[in-house]
């Protein structure tokens, strides 16, 4: 099967995050089987990769510029949906998974290519979108939590099948030193202010503060600029090789302010039995489980505190927390293998609805 995964975001190596990681492993798995998978992604104009790219676009005239850069084909375009057609063309495919940035065009543009869909819904920013799930006739549905999957089927009226974020845990278990209380990425949606309370309350414990999301030079310098009064508080930019992250991590810390769908970083640190101290916000609870500590994002700053103190100083308290972290890791619905036959099952279904309609 050829299965086109399509999104106006960009995709590594100009932009990653929680999506983009999945969607690598997605197609690993999917190469693994025997399939063919590729990427339609937004392409951005900056440093190096962008400037060839756009050079390249222009030198052919077309709409955009297929490179191999995480082992499979990446279709990049300055509006993915603008470019379907090209990419159906090019690549063939036998159904298209659709995510987050722009569904609805993209969805639209290859609807009318004749390509079956699967929205994987993996956040409730419905702006995002660009448009009404309910305009994608046929289409069906992923979600990556039970909260997701509610939220959808409260504001559209879909119901969809749920599969968590698919992680390689090989990807990320590693024995670690424990030497500091890690907050991936320094935004204000996820929790960077009430981060550096925690910290600020915390003199005696080094906190490292990491990049995930890409930083511009205007916002890391106001990033640098708050936490440098405190000299528990390391920032170091992001990596692609996060057991250098999990190998240093004793307690990942994730006090998100908006509605999480999921919460990757959680179930990427469970790998490791890293405890997870995070908000009571959208799917976040479901990734952290028993792994961890759930407070209200409101809560006195007192109880993050208190939650994270304990962790750091009480070994029995950390070794019980560390073991449930694990084993809620090792749990079915994050079994790679079991959620790799559900996905395709769902993407076999779509392409023989769609060959039963053509006959």
């Amino acid at each position: 099967m050829k299965v086109l995964f399509a999104g106006g975001n960009g995709y590594p190596p100009q932009f990653s995050g929680g999506v983009q990681s999945s969607t690598h492993h997605l197609a690993e798995q999917l190469i693994e089987h025997g399939h063919e998978a590729s990427v339609l992604a937004a392409l951005f104009g900056q440093g190096m990769f962008g400037y060839k790219a756009r050079a390249k676009m222009k030198l052919l005239g077309q709409r955009a510029v297929v490179d191999s850069f995480p082992g499979y084909p990446v279709v990049r375009a300055w509006f993915p949906w603008e470019a379907a057609a090209f990419a159906v063309k090019k690549m063939q495919p036998d159904v298209a998974v659709v995510q987050c940035h722009k569904s609805v065009p993209l969805g639209k543009a290859l609807q009318a290519e004749g390509v079956p869909l699967v929205v994987y819904l993996r956040n409730v920013e419905f702006h995002e979108l660009g448009g009404d799930l309910r305009e994608l006739s046929s289409a069906s549905y992923i979600a990556n939590s039970e909260f997701t999957a509610r939220t959808y089927k409260r504001e559209f009226g879909i119901d969809s099948a749920v599969i968590p974020p698919t992680i390689n845990p090989a990807a990320y278990s590693t024995p670690t030193t424990g030497e500091y209380v890690t907050f991936i990425n320094p935004y204000e949606e996820k929790g960077f202010d009430l981060a550096v309370r925690i910290a600020a309350a915390c003199p005696e414990i080094p906190f490292l503060f990491v990049e995930s999301w890409k930083l511009e030079d205007d916002h890391r310098a106001r990033i640098a600029e708050t936490i440098a009064p405190f000299s528990n508080i390391k920032l170091e930019n992001r990596t692609d090789d996060m057991k250098t992250l999990y190998g240093r991590t004793k307690i990942l810390l994730a006090p998100s302010k908006w509605e999480e769908a999921w919460g990757r970083v959680a179930s990427e640190a469970h790998c490791s039995g890293i405890p997870v101290v995070g908000s009571r916000r959208g799917g976040l609870p479901e990734a952290i489980g028993s792994g961890g500590v759930v407070l209200d994002y409101d809560a006195p700053l007192e109880d993050w505190v208190a939650a994270v103190r304990r962790l750091w100083i009480d070994g029995e308290a950390y070794e019980r927390l560390s073991e449930a972290a694990l084993a809620f890791s090792q749990r079915p619905e994050l079994d790679p293998d079991r959620q790799f036959a559900t996905f395709f099952a769902l993407l076999d279904r779509a392409a023989r609805q769609r060959a039963r309609r053509a006959a």
